[in-house]
């Protein structure tokens, strides 16, 4: 059993970098979710590493409302490294009712697709949101977390409302990682 669970968490949980030995803790999200608020474009201010966004700088996330109830996404970035912009898609669905901010997301393009929980935890839709994502390997869990912003460089304030929320959840801000977002051009 041992062996089935590293196995499952080195495929799946290795690109969250964050492996927590324990299960996934109970978190609360938005209630009352209203995705057409939630779309258009949001800065990434903060997340947890990751390996998929090493590098990453000027980090933004868009989202659409697709006519049959899902969202589209794209994620983009461009590397401090060698100053290449990239881009993602993924679709976003809903896992149970529309008004509860618990979404499954694929990105088709990836070798190997597999569905991620992309749960938001609060936002208010002008400022800020709160994104969590974990997955259970046995008594390992891989743990994501996002602050995303609707402003480029948003003020402390608004970033202390996203704080608040993590603290709240119980969930650690020591993994935070600000993402660079200086020096960026107007289109990313």
């Amino acid at each position: 059993m041992l062996w089935i669970t590293l196995i499952l968490f080195m495929v799946g949980g290795s690109m969250a970098q964050i492996p927590i030995i324990g299960l996934c803790p109970s978190v609360d999200t938005v209630s009352n979710f209203t995705v057409s608020r939630y779309v258009g474009k949001w800065y990434e201010a903060e997340k947890y590493f990751t390996i998929f966004q090493f590098g990453g700088k000027c980090t933004t996330a868009e989202y659409a409302l697709s006519e049959n109830g899902s969202v589209t996404i794209r994620n983009s970035q461009i590397s401090s490294l060698t100053g290449l912009a990239s881009s993602i898609d993924g679709i976003a669905r809903f896992v149970g009712r529309s008004d509860d901010a618990k979404f499954s997301v694929n990105f088709p393009s990836l070798p190997l697709s597999v569905d991620a929980p992309y749960w938001v935890l609060d936002t208010d839709y002008d400022s800020y949101a709160v994104v969590w994502s974990c997955t259970d390997y046995g008594f390992i869990s891989a743990r994501y977390a996002w602050i995303l912003t609707r402003e480029r460089n948003p003020p402390l304030s608004v970033v202390q409302g996203a704080y608040n929320v993590l603290d709240k959840n119980g969930l650690s801000r020591a993994f935070l990682l600000r993402t660079d977002q200086n020096n960026c051009p107007e289109s990313s």
